[in-house]
C-alpha cells in the first residue's frame, strides 16, 4: 500500500500563487506516475499534472505555461508550483498516483490522497 499525504494550498487572489507538495510513503516501489487531480464544485474530477520516474511530464490544457511539476524520487515528494492563478483553479486539489502496472496517471489511479483546499477569489 501507499499513503500520500498533501500539503499546502489554501486562499488567494487571483493572479497570485501558491504551491502544493505531496509526500509518499509505503510502498513506494510500486509506483510510476505520481501527479494531481482536482474536483471543482459541481465538476468531475479532472487529470491536472503529472510526472513519472523519469521526469516526463503531464500538463492539462487549462494550466500549461502557469502550472509547474516537479518530483524529487529521493524524498518520494511531488511538488506543484502554481503561478497566476484563476478563480477557475478553485478546486479540492487531489495528491495521486498510478502503479507501474499501469502507462499514465491519465488511465487510472491506485493511491488518492485526502485533498487540500484551493481557493482563487476574483
Amino acid at each position: 500500500q501507499v499513503q500520500l499525504v498533501e500539503s499546502g494550498g489554501g486562499l488567494v487572489q487571483a493572479g497570485g500563487s501558491l504551491s502544493l507538495s505531496c509526500a509518499a510513503s509505503g510502498s513506494i516501489f510500486s509506483i510510476n506516475d505520481m501527479g494531481w487531480y482536482r474536483q471543482a464544485p459541481g465538476k468531475q474530477r479532472e487529470l491536472v499534472v503529472a510526472i513519472n520516474r523519469g521526469g516526463r511530464t503531464i500538463y492539462g490544457d487549462s494550466v500549461k505555461g502557469r502550472f509547474t511539476i516537479s518530483r524529487d524520487n529521493a524524498k518520494n515528494t511531488v511538488n506543484v508550483q502554481m503561478n497566476s492563478l484563476k478563480p477557475e483553479d478553485t478546486a479540492v486539489y487531489y495528491c495521486a498516483a498510478a502503479g507501474v502496472w499501469r502507462t499514465s496517471l491519465r488511465y487510472g489511479v491506485d493511491y488518492w490522497g485526502k485533498g487540500t483546499s484551493v481557493t482563487v477569489s476574483s
